[in-house]
């Protein structure tokens, strides 16, 4: 079901691992029926220094890191954490890139099939001004408690806005086991062809 998920965010060196990006920093929750079961969220060292943009933008230092874990440890401990549930992430493609890149390098496969939050949001909130997470949050009138851009919030927003879009599912469409390959297919519908998709599922 689209409500036993675990919804993740990475916070890392750059954009890209196949440029050489590590992660720096996982925030996760486990989702069960709707409601909250565990969390995990850890910095870890990808072991060399993290430059002035990055320190900014996320407000995590190298001094933050160079106490933190190596990049392996913590993500044997996540990989552990995240068993076979499936997956849920704010821009997903980016957060796959960085999962499948750090858990190669300790060899670990996962089994849980990805959905993203901002595509679905794309069908679901076609009004709002733009996609981003706090642009949605603001959108769908969720409160905030806490800075965008550092792992551990924007895992908790991305969860709450995962949670409203299924009770937007829910309210409009009379959808109630909401299963999680709907959200992967309506992730790919056209904008145009959300309603009747919805409609006759």
């Amino acid at each position: 079901m689209a409500n036993t998920v675990i919804i993740l965010d990475f916070e890392t060196t750059g954009l890209s691992p196949d440029m050489g990006d590590r992660a720096i920093e996982i925030g996760a929750v486990c989702i069960e029926n709707g409601e909250i079961k565990d969390h995990f969220q850890a910095l870890m060292n990808p072991g060399r220094r993290i430059d002035s943009f990055i320190e900014g933008y996320t407000g995590i230092t190298n001094k933050m890191l160079a106490d933190a874990p190596p990049c392996e440890e913590v993500m044997l401990e996540f990989a552990d954490f995240m068993g076979d549930y499936n997956l849920v992430a704010h821009n997903a493609s980016f957060d796959k890139r960085f999962l499948d890149a750090e858990l190669a390098r300790i060899s670990r496969p996962y089994s849980g099939k990805f959905a993203c939050s901002m595509l679905v949001s794309r069908r679901i909130y076609q009004d709002a001004p733009n996609h981003k997470l706090g642009t949605l949050i603001k959108h769908a009138n969720i409160p905030v408690d806490g800075v965008f851009h550092r792992a551990l919030y924007d895992y908790q927003m991305t969860t709450k806005l995962w949670m409203a879009m299924l009770g937007n599912i829910n309210q409009h469409y009379d959808i109630h086991d909401i299963p999680f390959n709907l959200l992967q297919k309506l992730a790919k519908t056209p904008k145009k062809h959300v309603r009747n998709f919805l409609q006759n599922w």
